[in-house]
């Protein structure tokens, strides 16, 4: 046993070395660490030698494993550093207090944001779309499967106009039932999936902190078809995601309610600013949410006239929100979003056109 634990000690050590990033010692620790690694393999010879070299064989293997875990925690932290540093260098090291030293201008760091999100997604195949920032009532819920006096309505303090069903858009899911209704022939006649776009402001009466605005920018998404599942939706979140910041990034997948989509799930992404440690970005949480998404619900692609009450499920679809404004602040370093929309100069002219 001994001889055994010795040859894995020295493999470990091999394979630590050449780890540079959290995804390899992801896949390391489960070489070693899983139910079916190396060490579980150990437990189980266990049973295979007298009963008398048992309880030194098990402290060994015991031993061993602390030794592997401790390891692992040091590199991990040492890789979440240098991840950190890398994505802080990468800031152009943005400050706030700087003074301005460009007199051409630049554009908004959400405009910036929003042009690169725009060619990724053409690149993938999916239109860009634009839509109003004024709606009614119907588009901005009833359309999302959100009727009047649903409680879902609460979740959203909206700013209502003096004309009657006017309100500013509370998200840019508002577009969805205009989209599907754009392209719902195309969808029908000739096959062609409806993949869409459509980022914009959105407006809610917020008490305004440092990750959050009462005006936002947000860009929702569509993709329709037949046999359109959950995984083509991780698909492309994933890809966006690794194009946006040139890296694999921490996210986590949870179950969220939102009434046009089901399953809905929220994407949260580990957070840039703090590395995960905690701040005021995000909450002290570590993590910051970035995209709700789902599968879109049988009753919003029959309010978009997609689907007919014959046959509901003929064709389906998945749809996601992602907030312009925090994916700009976890991209470029901005620790606090008000920022975007204060005006001062002396910050906005450190974002350079790429």
């Amino acid at each position: 046993m001994k001889d055994k634990i010795e040859a894995l000690r020295s493999k470990f050590s091999s394979e630590l070395k050449t780890v540079a990033d959290l995804s390899s010692l992801e896949e390391l620790r489960q070489t070693f660490m899983s139910k079916k690694g190396a060490i579980q393999d150990l437990m189980k010879e266990l049973g295979k030698i007298p009963n008398d070299q048992k309880k030194d064989a098990g402290q060994m293997i015991n031993s061993f494993k602390q030794e592997v875990n401790e390891h692992f925690e040091a590199r991990k932290k040492e890789l979440e550093e240098l991840a950190l540093k890398a994505l802080l260098d990468h800031t152009e090291s943005y400050d706030d207090s700087m003074p301005t030293g460009n007199p051409c201008g630049s554009y908004h760091p959400i405009t910036l944001i929003q042009r690169e999100l725009e060619d990724i997604f053409e690149s993938m195949g999916f239109d860009v779309e634009d839509y109003n920032e004024i709606v009614d009532d119907y588009n901005c819920f009833e359309a999302l499967n959100i009727p009047k006096f649903h409680p879902a309505r609460d979740m959203q303090d909206t700013y209502y106009l003096t004309t009657p069903n006017q309100l500013l858009k509370s998200h840019t899911s508002a577009a969805q039932n205009t989209i599907m209704r754009k392209y719902g022939d195309k969808l029908k006649k000739y096959g062609r999936p409806i993949r869409a776009v459509f980022p914009g402001r959105c407006f809610r009466n917020e008490a305004i902190d440092a990750c959050h605005e009462n005006t936002f920018f947000q860009m929702e998404g569509v993709m329709i078809d037949k046999d359109i599942s959950i995984s083509n939706l991780i698909y492309f979140m994933k890809t966006m995601l690794s194009e946006v910041f040139e890296r694999d990034v921490t996210v986590r997948l949870r179950p969220g309610f939102f009434p046009f989509v089901e399953p809905g799930f929220e994407l949260d992404i580990q957070c840039l600013i703090c590395g995960g440690d905690g701040c005021p970005s995000c909450k002290n949480s570590g993590w910051l949410e970035l995209c709700p998404c789902g599968m879109i619900h049988p009753n919003v692609l029959k309010h978009g006239g997609i689907n007919s009450e014959e046959d509901p499920f003929e064709y389906t679809g998945f749809a996601f929100g992602l907030g312009l404004t925090r994916l700009a602040m976890m991209k470029y370093g901005v620790g606090d979003i008000r920022v975007f929309n204060d005006g001062d100069l002396s910050a906005l002219s450190q974002f350079v056109s790429r």
